[in-house]
């Protein structure tokens, strides 16, 4: 009974590992999003204004 135990808590704790890693790379995918959305939209805004003045 007790190895069982052992065993069960031990496959808990690498669950609880796994999600917190898969949560950790959620948040980093939709902060690099961000990121990445908000620095095309600055590169388009400076190219727009450099058409209009070309």
């Amino acid at each position: 009974m007790i190895a069982f135990l052992g065993s069960f808590l031990q496959y808990i704790i690498i669950m609880l590992i796994l999600i917190a890693v898969a949560v950790l790379g959620v948040f980093m995918g939709i902060r690099w999003t961000k990121r990445d959305e908000k620095k095309k939209a600055s590169d388009s805004t400076s190219a727009d204004s450099r058409d209009v003045t070309d």
